[in-house]
């Protein structure tokens, strides 16, 4: 391989492939710290959701609700997921977008229960809304800094020089 190389063009076609890539990571990482009306929106749905255990409903009802938040749910991810500007490859996705999915659902599930737990332990008036309260609480504190961490390793992650074997 005799090929000449020309270090100055080597590293203007680096440049082009690299500053791209930097505005999609800044992209991510925009998209990650902002947007808090979704956020938001998904407490609220849960709020209502663990508000209404408080009522006596039938169990056909009880099922026709929770159909309703989840599909509310999804639909708001599916739509959130859309309306970035940005599709990263799942490749681009390092094991920390998991591992805040999962932690972010069982942080959540706990405070339900040990909310619940207390609030029949102290017997308290409107107990139902005050669990409702504080487990969409713990949400919303929860995802902001889960979703930074879990974006912040993209960058990194991209920039990694490949291993040769």
């Amino acid at each position: 391989m005799n090929t000449q190389v020309d270090a100055e063009r080597a590293w203007q076609d680096l440049q082009r492939i690299r500053v791209p890539q930097e505005r999609v990571y800044d992209e991510v990482e925009r998209c990650a710290q902002g947007d808090a009306r979704s956020t938001y929106t998904i407490a609220a749905i849960m709020w209502i959701f663990i508000a209404s255990w408080g009522i006596d409903l039938p169990d056909w009802a009880f099922w026709l609700v929770l159909a309703a938040y989840v599909v509310l749910v999804s639909t708001l991810g599916v739509l959130h997921n859309r309306r970035s500007r940005v599709q990263l490859h799942r490749s681009r996705h390092s094991w920390r977008s998991l591992a805040t999915f999962f932690a972010g659902g069982a942080v959540t599930l706990a405070t339900i229960l040990v909310s619940g737990y207390v609030v029949e332990s102290l017997a308290l008036p409107l107990g139902h809304v005050i669990q409702a309260t504080v487990s969409a609480a713990a949400f919303v504190l929860l995802v902001g800094p889960a979703n930074r961490w879990a974006a912040g390793a993209l960058r990194a992650h991209g920039a990694e020089p490949s291993r040769e074997r």
